[in-house]
Order: C-alpha cells, then sequence, then structure tokens
C-alpha cells in the first residue's frame, strides 16, 4: 500500500499511481518474450543498395531543403569503459587489458594531458598513470562522460567525441542555409561539462566547415524514473522511507525525442565515431539512408492519400504488397472496409531507417521480423534477453542472425499532413527489461522501459539496410581507442 507521503513523492516526481501499479505488476508477471519468426537477412528484411542505387539515393537527399537534426544520447559516466583500470587500483593485478592499455599509452589522444600531471619520465606500469588518468585530482575520467573523453589525436589537438559528432553534423546535417542542428541528452551533473567544451569549440569549427550550429541539451526527466522493487516484488524504500525510484534506460530518451520538431533526425550514439580518415563512408551511407527515407514517406503519404479517396481491391493489394516489400509487414485475413482501414494504420505511423553491420561477434540487439499482438509480422530490433532462452525454435533464429544493430538510424516524425505523430503512441509497454540490481548491500530489482530502438518504436514502419562494418566504430573500453579505426596516422 502507498502511504500519503509515497503520494506526495510521486507528486513531486511527476509520476502517477497508475505508472507505479503498472510497474509492478510488470515485476510481478514478467515480459513476454518477443515472438521471432526469423531473422532479418540480406534475402529476407535486409536492403542492399548497388552503387547506382546509392548515388541516385545520395542526390536526393543532397537535392531535399526540409529540416534535419542530429540526436546523441549522451548520458552518463564512461566508467565501464575503465573497468580494467578500476579493479588494477584496487587489486594490483594487470591482467591482459591493463597490458595493453600501458603498452599503447603513447598512441592515447589524452596522453600528452597525463604527462602534464605525471611526467613523461614516470616508469610504465606504476599505477600513477592509472591514477593521473582517472582520479577526480587528475583528467577525472572515471567520472566523466563518454562525450567529454578525447577520443583522437590531430596535429592541430586532439578531439573528444562530443566535437567529432560537431565535425560530423557539419558535413552531413547541414541545411540549405548552413545551419547543423544537433540535441545531446546528458546527465545533470555533466551539462555544464557539455556547455563549457561547446563555448570553446564551437567558433573554431564553425569557421572551419563553414557552418552555423544550433546545439542543445536536455536531460532524461524524472517522469520516467521507474520503480525499485526488492525480491519479493515489493517496493523497495530507502533508509528514510522514501521509494526508490531509478532511471529507465535509454528507452526513457522517448520523451526527449518526441521534443524534436525538425523534419528527419539522425539518432547515432556518443561513442560510435570516427576520425577524419574514415568520415567519407560515415558520411555517405547517411546521406543514403536519409534519402531512402525521404523516399519512402513520399510514397506513403501517396498512398495514405488514396485510401482516404477510396480504393479499388487492385490498388489495395498494390498497397499490402507495398508493405511487405518494403517493411517486411504481413497483415492476418481482414475482410471488407477492416482491411482499408488496416493497411491505413500500418501506413500512418513514424518511419525509421536503420543501418546494419554484418555480425562479427558483437554483443547487443540485431534485426528480426516479428509476430505483433494483432496477428501481423513486421521488424524488430531485438535484445538477447527478449528472446526465450527456453524456446529452441526462437533461440534457432537468434543464433541464425547475420547482421547485428549499430545504432544507426534516420527518423521521420512528419505525419502526411506535415504535423507531427506524438512518439509514445506507438510504443510496446510489454517490451521493457527487468534487471538485478543492489542498493546499500540490499539485493533489489529494476525496471527498464521499452529501448529506445527497441519496443519504444515497434510500431513504426522500419526498414533495414545493410552498411559497411567501418561505419561502425564503438567504444566500449578504453583500449577500443588503440584500434586502427580510432588511431589518426
Amino acid at each position: 500500500m502507498l502511504t500519503l507521503f509515497d503520494h506526495q513523492q510521486l507528486q513531486q516526481l511527476g509520476i502517477t499511481v497508475e505508472q507505479v501499479e503498472q510497474q509492478l505488476n510488470y515485476f510481478r508477471q514478467g515480459f513476454p518474450f518477443l515472438p521471432i519468426t526469423a531473422p532479418a537477412t540480406p534475402d529476407n528484411g535486409i536492403i542492399q543498395f548497388s552503387q547506382e542505387e546509392q548515388a541516385l539515393l545520395l542526390r536526393r537527399f543532397d537535392q531535399w531543403g526540409g529540416s534535419r537534426l542530429k540526436f546523441v544520447p549522451a548520458s552518463g559516466a564512461a566508467t565501464r569503459m575503465f573497468k580494467a583500470l578500476f579493479e588494477y587500483l584496487e587489486a594490483g593485478k594487470k591482467g591482459k587489458e591493463v597490458d595493453e592499455f600501458f603498452a599503447g599509452l603513447k598512441d592515447f589522444a589524452f596522453y600528452e594531458d597525463l604527462t602534464k600531471i605525471v611526467g613523461e619520465n614516470t616508469p610504465k606500469g606504476v599505477s600513477e598513470w592509472v591514477k593521473a588518468l582517472l582520479d577526480t585530482d587528475g583528467l577525472n575520467y572515471g567520472n566523466l562522460p563518454k562525450g567529454l573523453l578525447k577520443f583522437h589525436y590531430y596535429v592541430d589537438g586532439a578531439r573528444t567525441a562530443f566535437e567529432e559528432h560537431l565535425v560530423e553534423a557539419a558535413l552531413y546535417a547541414k541545411d540549405n542555409c548552413g545551419i547543423a542542428r544537433l540535441h545531446f541528452t546528458v546527465s545533470p551533473e555533466h551539462r555544464k561539462g557539455f556547455e563549457a567544451l561547446l563555448n570553446e569549440v564551437q567558433q573554431r569549427y564553425e569557421q572551419r566547415y563553414d557552418v552555423k550550429y544550433e546545439v542543445s541539451f536536455s536531460e532524461q526527466k524524472k517522469s520516467t524514473d521507474t520503480i525499485a522493487v526488492d525480491l519479493q516484488n515489493e517496493p523497495f524504500r530507502n533508509a528514510d522511507g522514501t521509494l526508490l525510484f531509478r532511471p529507465g534506460g535509454h528507452g526513457a530518451l522517448l520523451e526527449n525525442l518526441d521534443e524534436m520538431q525538425e523534419d528527419i533526425v539522425f539518432i547515432k550514439n556518443i561513442d560510435n565515431i570516427t576520425p577524419d580518415k574514415l568520415r567519407n563512408d560515415t558520411i555517405h551511407w547517411k546521406k543514403v539512408l536519409a534519402g531512402y527515407l525521404l523516399q519512402l514517406r513520399e510514397q506513403i503519404t501517396k498512398y495514405i492519400r488514396e485510401l482516404e479517396e477510396g480504393c479499388c481491391d487492385i490498388k489495395l493489394k498494390k498497397i499490402a504488397q507495398f508493405l511487405e516489400k518494403q517493411f517486411c509487414i504481413t497483415l492476418p485475413v481482414i475482410k471488407g472496409e477492416e482491411y482499408a482501414h488496416a493497411l491505413y494504420a500500418k501506413l500512418n505511423r513514424p518511419i525509421r531507417v536503420c543501418g546494419m553491420v554484418k555480425n562479427e561477434g558483437e554483443p547487443g540487439g540485431g534485426p528480426f521480423i516479428a509476430r505483433s499482438a494483432d496477428g501481423s509480422l513486421s521488424l524488430q530490433i531485438a535484445e538477447s534477453v527478449q528472446i526465450d532462452q527456453k524456446d529452441p525454435e526462437a533461440q534457432g533464429h537468434f543464433k541464425a542472425a547475420t547482421h547485428f544493430n549499430p545504432v544507426d538510424l534516420v527518423c521521420s516524425f512528419r505525419d502526411y499532413h506535415g504535423g507531427r505523430y506524438s512518439l509514445p503512441n506507438f510504443c510496446d509497454p510489454a517490451t521493457g527489461f527487468i534487471s538485478q540490481k543492489s542498493k546499500d548491500g540490499l539485493e533489489l530489482k529494476a525496471l527498464e522501459l521499452p529501448g529506445l530502438w527497441n519496443g519504444a518504436m515497434s510500431n513504426w514502419n522500419t526498414v533495414f539496410v545493410e552498411v559497411p562494418l567501418i561505419t561502425f566504430n564503438p567504444v566500449k573500453t578504453i583500449n577500443d581507442l588503440l584500434r586502427k579505426e580510432h588511431q589518426t596516422n
């Protein structure tokens, strides 16, 4: 039972009692597994464009004059990047990852900054280097977000991940007025750091790339936090008796994304960035994906207007074939006027075109064909936790996946009237996650909202396009910055 003080706490957070009750039900009942029917592959659900098709789509985007935005989730500290180094400080054991870090020390973009703290003559392998990197009285990288870490070395100065996104945006997200708009979602404690860095570098990059930046920031809304429970699925309480709420994962950013007003939005993670020498492929494919999005949106608008005017059976069949060919959407058997209504509902949704790379062992989600609650089939991005481990058929589909989701999306929220869809209306709330956590030495369960590119976009029109692996360069551990893809020489 919730107390009077609980109700006051919920009111302050902007969370309703109904939301809490629904979340408690999810803890008690669990989330259903995603019923995947096949992996999306190049011969079934993933498009491979020829060079000629790429050229046409690239030209289509370059000739388009609408507004565009680059949306970058950049919240949270980069602590997990330095897991091996923290363990080295605590236990004194180096291990392979720590040895690799020290062997490549001079190749990190932040090496010169380290030497100013430690001194170049300090022997390699000593903890002073690691402390200087991670501690608050050093570079403080153990507490900073990835966006504020120096990723790449250049002769004229190292660049942070944040700066590399500014450069990227100037090269594919600049509109006809020369304006590149970017939006970063950040943690409250890091916002000032991002704003200070922007003030420091903005003019430099505007002059270099002949662009005017409009950069905005937002924070994950407290109203998207989710309640935590104990192992008996009862609300977990802090030492002072208040309810414990935790951030709802990147799916909570759907609220932030819903506030964006541009015609199309590019979405890319903060750590997936390349140096200048490899950037051409990224620019090329971003434009290709956007060109295809524009082409699809134009065709969808045409079909919706035809449905509103009334269609013969031949036209309805053509629209159904379009949905199946472009989005792998197949409807259950529906007769009469309901069939036209069902086609209309499937067309009249937000659109996303998702780049997919060949899977070479990276952990994370992938592209699949799944059955929706209404019986229709559609393309979905699924994580392993969404797949039933005890179902041999589902596991077979999951293991047969050939591609990986690098979070490389181009989206449109505009409806055919020129208005905007309300994105929460197209989320599947039954696709969240439950994970085990702890607080103050006590075990608890935490609930993550449907992932931003998983269940939060479940009811969008989705397209998967194969893009080169070189466009995917994430930094999950500090040593990833030593890979040739992140070295500038």
